[in-house]
This record gives C-alpha cells, structure tokens and sequence, in this order.
C-alpha cells in the first residue's frame, strides 16, 4: 500500500524545492558522524520544531534502516501498529518501507499487529520523513504506532524490540517522535520538561513515565520515548543527552500557550 502524506502543505511545504531548501538550512553544517543507538525529535510543524530535530538529524549516522515510533494522536486502529508493507510517500518521493524487518517483529513482539489504519491521519511518524529522504538515498522505514496501554506491556515491548535489533542483520536507528508538555504557559512549560528531560538524561524509563503521570505533563510521545529507550538499553545504549531544547513561543510570541520541544541523543 502506498501511503499518502496527510500534512504536506500544513506541516511542511507541500512543494518540493521549497521543502529541499527548508530543509537544506535546518541541516546546514552536519556532520553526521555520531553512531547514535536513538534519538528523540519532535513532530511540529517545522516552522515551530523543525530547527530543534535538526540538531539531531544533522549530527548523527543515518542507516539505511529506520525503526520510527510515534503516538497516535487520533485513536485509530490498534494499540501498537505495524505498518508492515509498501512504501510512504512525501513531496520528496517514495520510502519503502522495511517489510523483512516488520515481519520478524510482528513474530517477536506480541502487542504488535499489522494495521495501516493507525497511520492513517498520523503526522509524528510523516514529518520525520522528508529529513530522512535529505540524508539518504537508500532509506528505508518501519513505521510503528503506538496508543495508550500498561506500562509494563510498553517496556517487554521495548524489550521484545530490542532483542530483535540485537540479532538483525543490519544496523537499524530508532528515532521515538514526541513533543513535549502542551498549551500552557512558557514559564511552567520549562520547568516541567526540565524535570522529563533530567528522567531522559538520567536514562530512567519508568521515573520518566511515572514523572509525566505525577505531574500532568502533556508529552505526547511519552510512550515512544519509553519503548525506545527499553529497546536502545538492550541494544548497549548506556547514556541520553539533550542536544536542544525550545518551545513554541519563541516563534509564536505567545508565551501564555506554547508546546515544548526537545531533541536528545542516545548514544
């Protein structure tokens, strides 16, 4: 199946010079050569967040292989989807997507299940895409969308994942897509994604996940960001750096409802 993009024109540039060259300035400058294990991106418009994956996306290896986990933010499909077969299009072209690798996890991993629906209308898995596409010809993705669900299931998946990736035949990145704490003002915006990020940093999956909880921040990713962080620890992963973070303020100038981003490293 061929899978549509569903934001192109609000997210980002629907025309692809004019996305090329937007993009060509957030990646200025890279020097694309830290063998990162993760990373965590934002998934804003890129007027909003597009600099701030920028610091991750132009510092790191990119393989031909990309694992991307992303929330569902619209309720569709299953709790944790595969898109398992294909290719996902953007105005820079086609992606295939990984379809060998989508059928050894589907095996390996019990929460997962194919199902295109999920991704559907879904933006945090698309809009990572086209920074891809700037940094390799070859890519291909695994696409995987993930719900609500027991904690406890969300780290056996990242588990599951990581013992996988650990026997693949090839080197794949896991990029988790999330923004950070929603619509409230800038000044308790970055005192609560501080106290997220320090949890990332500190590389404590379940103090993050029980952090977000305790104190009602909105990160939309969180569950991508827990998985990914399971499945990187199991692949060797013993350190998460911030590289950036800012909030939607600094563009909107509205500092009484913005949305944090963040971009950290896994290394």
């Amino acid at each position: 199946m061929l899978r549509k993009p569903a934001v192109a024109g609000r997210f980002y540039s629907d025309k692809p010079e004019v996305l090329q060259g937007e993009l060509g300035l957030y990646l200025a400058a890279g020097a694309h050569d830290r063998a990162a294990i993760g990373i965590l991106v934002p998934h804003a418009g890129y007027v909003f967040s597009g600099s701030i994956a920028a610091e991750a996306y132009k510092i790191i290896e990119i393989p031909r292989t990309i694992l991307i986990l992303g929330p569902n933010h619209h309720g569709l499909g299953g709790q944790a989807t595969v898109f398992a077969s294909g290719s996902w299009q953007t105005p820079l072209g086609e992606v295939p997507v990984a379809a060998d690798l989508a059928s050894r996890l589907l095996l390996d991993c019990d929460m997962l299940e194919a199902d295109e629906l999920a991704h559907r209308l879904e933006h945090s898995i698309e809009v990572q895409i086209p920074f891809l596409q700037m940094l390799r010809d070859d890519l291909r993705i695994l696409p995987i969308s993930l719900g609500q669900g027991n904690f406890e299931d969300w780290l056996r998946l990242g588990r599951q994942l990581g013992q996988t990736l650990e026997q693949w035949h090839e080197r794949v990145l896991l990029i988790a897509s999330s923004d950070m704490n929603h619509f409230e003002s800038a000044a308790h915006t970055e005192i609560v994604d501080r106290l997220a990020i320090k949890q990332m940093e500190n590389y404590d999956p379940v103090g993050l996940f029980s952090l977000v909880r305790e104190q009602n921040i909105s990160m939309c990713g969180v569950i991508p960001a827990i998985v990914m962080l399971e499945a990187a620890a199991v692949l060797g992963a013993t350190s998460c750096s911030l590289l950036r973070y800012d909030h939607s303020g600094r563009v909107s100038g509205d500092m009484q409802s913005v949305v944090g981003y963040a971009s950290l490293i896994v290394e």
